[in-house]
């Protein structure tokens, strides 16, 4: 039994990697189809091509999930003790609400399918479906399943709320919280995606957007900055007299484990973008994603070493997600070596905008307006940059100054959208808690638990 599995595995990726690419586009050119999946998976070559593509898409997935945790432990550990567990419920409630709500209306709104009845800027959403027919099993829907096709995407649509979550902690009321990420989720995030995702009216441009610089990362950056603007700095973080109070995080141990969490994450976020499990595409996306987060690590190291004459940790570990963020939009398309020249960009730019931030008044405790946002926008632009377009891509009109216009145009939409449903929160519900809640922390006063019990930080008194 153990030799008829070894010799069944070594077929499938075979026959993936040498020979059913080729018979599979001779049968996609010929319109091939098939009346039932028994048919589809008699077939020698293209079946096992469509296992091995399937199973990459769902390990893919399995990897964005655990970003998740990733951002959990890092803004926990990024934030104060009394806080913990206000950061982790709101982290909890994100995933679990992000995956229903894009089951309910956000992945039919992002990619609408029909494209001949939709004007590009916006599709109403709807229930996911699946009719149990061959089209949505076999390669006629695509490498993968529908199923694999929405949880992969359903990974995604949570993270722009979780990278909101980290820039407004310690001073947010959690309910009016939650309702923002739901709007976010729900409606902001699918709208914009589908303007490159779903070939809306940035894809006829040609505007290119590999694993989500900006559709994903911008979009939780320039939200988080709407949010902090309506919020408000933290109690202490600024005086009166111009200077600023470092307020720093409870456990950098945590921090370190988050974005070690996330670096591997990436690689499914990035890695399975590339949609199926071709090897050289895939094997490039990992080495173009790892180049990117080694150089945005060390250049962040350097520059805020140089400018704050001492080794900062916290900002070696966002230079390292600057890097990430940054080659988010081109891991599949630029080369080597200009995956380090966006790695070493991002890193040098994620410190000196945490200071300008700072020293404006924009009190972002994890840096996740700069490393998304910011970072975000760079590695978009980067490919306008580094990126060679193909002559379809050229006809439409791609190069640098699409990229802009994308990726501002995504990010001022968010923003915007941001501020007013925030703004009306504020009006209606309140955003903030009291200033003695906010002292004794949010664990406590919003949960009424705290994370350490029999911990005390003398920092906190």
């Amino acid at each position: 039994m153990k030799k008829l599995l070894f010799y069944w595995f070594v077929t499938v990726l075979v026959s993936s990697v040498f020979v059913a690419p080729n018979v599979l586009g001779q049968e996609e050119e010929s319109g091939s189809s098939y009346s039932t999946v028994e048919e589809f998976q008699a077939m020698p070559l293209v079946y096992p091509k469509f296992v091995v593509d399937n199973l990459w898409i769902l390990i893919a997935a399995a990897l964005v999930f655990l970003m998740h945790l990733g951002f959990a432990t890092l803004e926990s550990g990024l934030t104060r003790q009394k806080n913990t567990v206000n950061v982790l419920f709101k982290n909890v409630f994100i995933i679990c609400i992000g995956i229903l709500t894009y089951a309910l209306w956000g992945f039919n709104a992002m990619y609408p399918g029909d494209l001949g009845t939709w004007n590009g800027y916006f599709s109403f959403g709807s229930p996911i479906g699946f009719e149990d027919d061959v089209a949505n099993l076999t390669a006629q829907y695509n490498n993968y399943t529908y199923w694999s096709d929405f949880i992969f995407q359903a990974m995604f649509a949570a993270t722009a709320a979780t990278i909101v979550s980290g820039a407004v902690a310690e001073r947010v009321k959690l309910p009016s919280f939650m309702i923002f990420a739901v709007l976010l989720v729900t409606i902001s995030y699918p709208i914009t995606g589908s303007w490159k995702w779903g070939l809306g009216w940035l894809e006829a441009r040609g505007f290119y957007d590999f694993a989500g610089s900006t559709i994903v990362h911008a979009v939780g950056g320039f939200a988080a900055l709407a949010c902090v603007i309506v919020l408000g700095p933290r109690r202490g973080k600024y005086q009166a007299d111009g200077r600023m109070r470092a307020i720093p995080g409870h456990s950098m141990p945590l921090a370190t484990i988050g974005v070690f969490l996330l670096w591997l994450g990436w690689f499914g976020f990035n890695g399975g973008s590339v949609l199926s499990a071709d090897p050289g595409l895939v094997s490039l996306v990992f080495v173009t994603t790892s180049i990117a987060a080694a150089a945005g690590g060390v250049t962040s190291m350097l520059a805020s070493w140089l400018v704050l004459k001492k080794p900062d940790l916290s900002m070696a570990l966002n230079g390292v997600l600057a890097g990430l963020v940054g080659i988010t939009a081109g891991a599949d398309s630029v080369s080597v070596s200009a995956s380090f020249v966006i790695g070493v960009i991002a890193g040098v730019i994620v410190v000196f905008s945490i200071l300008f931030f700072d020293k404006v008044r924009i009190d972002d405790p994890v840096g996740a307006i700069s490393v998304h946002g910011i970072c975000g926008i760079w590695g978009t632009v980067a490919v306008g940059i580094f990126k060679d377009f193909s002559p379809e891509y050229l006809e439409k009109g791609a190069g640098l100054l699409t990229q802009i216009l994308g990726t501002l145009a995504i990010s001022a939409f968010t923003f915007v959208f941001s501020l007013a449903v925030f703004g009306i929160l504020k009006v209606v519900l309140g955003v903030r808690v009291s200033e003695e809640e906010e002292a004794k922390g949010l664990d406590i006063g919003e949960h009424g638990i705290e994370a350490y019990p029999n911990f005390q930080n003398a920092s906190e008194m």
